[in-house]
């Protein structure tokens, strides 16, 4: 696999996200309501977003993070929110999630980021798992999904 720096809005990032939002559909039984983004919050050195290609060179995952500072929706200052990590079925299971969260861990911290931040729902049991199983502990409720019943969110200290 090859994991590349890639602009939110690239064809292939696009895709990828298209096809995230309805495995949330399905998951969650509804259309959903979509967390606003912007290709802009993902530009260094605000953020950073990735994009994962098989040796066929077809889009196989992608994971972003963006800079969050105190505000009403509960963010503290100097978060670094993870946003659209995704792996296709296809390519489940051979620890590309793994590899992509760890560089946007990596990159978030060198930008002087000192807490990543997530939220997932409560019928993502693979998502749960990585994120525990990579030292994140669940926090108090922050962002767009805030006021959700099924919504988790954890984090995880970067120094």
């Amino acid at each position: 696999m090859n994991i590349h720096v890639c602009p939110f809005d690239h064809p292939d990032a696009v895709k990828l996200n298209d096809q995230v939002q309805l495995e949330y559909a399905a998951r969650y039984d509804d259309e959903g309501d979509v967390t606003p983004l912007d290709a802009s919050m993902f530009e260094p050195p605000n953020g950073l977003y990735l994009l994962a290609y098989d040796a066929q060179g077809r889009p196989v995952a992608t994971g972003g993070w963006r800079s969050q500072e105190r505000n009403e929706e509960g963010y503290c200052d100097g978060d670094a929110e993870i946003k659209r990590m995704f792996v296709i079925p296809e390519g489940r299971g051979n620890g590309l999630a793994r590899r992509i969260l760890a560089a946007l861990e990596a990159d978030a911290r060198a930008t002087g980021r000192s807490r990543m931040v997530l939220e997932t729902g409560d019928k993502q049991p693979e998502a749960i798992a990585l994120y525990t199983s990579s030292g994140y502990s669940p926090c108090e409720k922050f962002g767009h999904y805030r006021t959700y019943e099924s919504s988790l969110c954890f984090a995880k200290p970067l120094r």
